[in-house]
């Protein structure tokens, strides 16, 4: 029984609509998957409960999903968040087949219960590079070209254990006692941080080239599912640039790709969970490249203790991130594993905080009133 595939909908404001399955544009859709002890399901997810978002932003269409599962991971829940580009198809097609290439790869969750951590590795890296070869064989079946990929971060969770396989730039962040560990790096080609230096190297030496921190002067991402263009098609791709102007017959004849320049191999993460471990955000760049890591976590915390509530707080941080301006579509699941916010103090002042940022204004203004008396003075001789 799949019951976070098809989950439970709490009552969404008005301007939030329930996506069907294989929706292709939305506007907004929002879940919460609660368990109680009354849950048939509860011994297998006792002491977690779910909250998920997606909303679109300004952009013309809505290429997030979210998928949340139960069944087939001997007691594990399988929660993922997909931010496509070039179209929805790689998403539509990976939001069933990657769950179910991991259920397979991961021996129906066998290597879960045994915690053999290589053992597991080698599983989802396994997984992730069959759905991607199921992905581009299927790609390029279409009876019309698509050029559409994916990125793709899943969590792999129980009370006592996280496993995370990431591509892309989605990322994961954890609350522990309200400190912010994250857990997660995104692939994009650009930055002064060493994954960033480590994926342009590898683009270049695979004799691909990055122009304003995009691959060919095109994608952002350099890891992600799909994307025939930079993996099974770069020639054609070299062929069609010329044609559009991009660059010239001279400049192609010296390239010489030896590897995909945009590969799907994933980052692999396990942490054990302890009682300190309030709750896991996993979220798409949509909300991160708008809100600090510590922010956010802030944020749930402070909801979660005035009602208790993880899809409120699923929903609100998802508005938090449109009006910071965030010009992405928004993509958020939140484990919560923590119960007893009531008891949990209300965040104090930091009065030395307080007392030297006033100490600054002063000094500030008064500098400023001094140098103005300074230049009228000045002026005045």
């Amino acid at each position: 029984m799949a019951l976070l595939s098809q989950p439970r909908l709490v009552q969404p404001p008005q301007n939030c609509s329930v996506a069907a399955l294989g929706r292709r544009i939305r506007r907004r859709w929002c879940s919460a998957i609660a368990v109680d002890a009354a849950s048939p399901l509860a011994g297998d997810l006792s002491g977690i409960r779910w909250g998920s978002s997606s909303v679109q932003g300004p952009r013309s269409e809505m290429e997030d999903d979210v998928v949340l599962r139960s069944d087939g991971l001997s007691g594990f829940t399988f929660a993922a968040v997909f931010d496509g580009h070039a179209g929805f198809s790689s998403v539509e097609f990976l939001r069933n087949e990657l769950y179910k290439e991991c259920v397979n790869s991961l021996q129906g969750g066998l290597l879960l219960t045994s915690m053999n951590f290589h053992a597991i590795k080698d599983g989802l890296g396994q997984a992730f590079q069959n759905v991607d070869k199921k992905l581009l064989t299927w790609l390029e079946q279409m009876p019309i070209e698509d050029e559409s990929g994916a990125t793709a971060t899943i969590m792999i969770v129980r009370t006592d254990a996280l496993i995370i396989s990431h591509i892309g730039d989605s990322s994961v962040v954890l609350s522990r006692n309200g400190k912010v560990e994250r857990l997660t790096s995104p692939h994009r080609p650009f930055g002064n941080n060493k994954i960033s230096m480590d994926e342009a190297r590898r683009i270049r030496e695979a004799g691909g080239w990055i122009v304003d921190g995009r691959i060919c002067g095109d994608i952002s991402v350099s890891r992600a599912f799909g994307d025939l263009r930079f993996k099974t098609k770069k020639n054609e791709m070299l062929v069609r640039g010329v044609k559009q102007g991009k660059w010239t017959e001279k400049f192609i004849s010296r390239i010489r790709f030896k590897e995909d320049l945009v590969i799907s191999t994933p980052d692999i993460h396990h942490l054990d969970l302890g009682p300190d471990v309030e709750f896991i955000i996993l979220a798409s760049d949509g909300l991160w490249d708008y809100m600090k890591s510590s922010d956010a976590v802030n944020f749930v915390r402070n909801h979660l203790r005035q009602h208790g509530d993880v899809q409120l707080a699923c929903d609100a941080l998802a508005q938090a991130a449109l009006d910071q301006r965030s010009q992405d579509n928004i993509s958020i699941v939140i484990a919560e594993l923590r119960r007893d916010w009531q008891s949990l103090p209300a965040p104090r002042s930091n009065i030395f905080n307080e007392a030297g940022q006033a100490f600054i204004t002063i000094a500030i203004v008064s500098f400023g009133i001094w140098i103005s008396s300074f230049l009228l003075t000045v002026n005045l001789h």
